[in-house]
């Protein structure tokens, strides 16, 4: 999985139209976490610097639901080895 700092300005938006969260990648990620599973069906987060993802030949700028949640489970890791 790519390494995206946590502090790095994105967007989560949702495909519903719903008011986009503005912020940092782990606050889009922390309200992705908390969405039902339609809401994350629907989820993307719009980054601010494009990164690389594995088996494409450019940079993207967008995070599926499935990235987000490789996301989730690497910020939850993270908290639980600092607890």
């Amino acid at each position: 999985m790519m390494t995206i700092p946590w502090d790095q300005p994105a967007t989560l938006i949702d495909l519903d139209g719903r008011t986009p969260v503005i912020g940092t990648v782990r606050e889009c990620v922390m309200h992705f976490a908390i969405f039902k599973p339609f809401a994350k069906e629907q989820a993307r987060i719009l980054l601010t610097r494009p990164v690389f993802r594995e088996g494409r030949k450019t940079r993207t700028w967008i995070l599926n639901p499935d990235e987000i949640e490789r996301l989730v489970v690497r910020m939850k890791s993270e908290s639980e080895s600092v607890a």
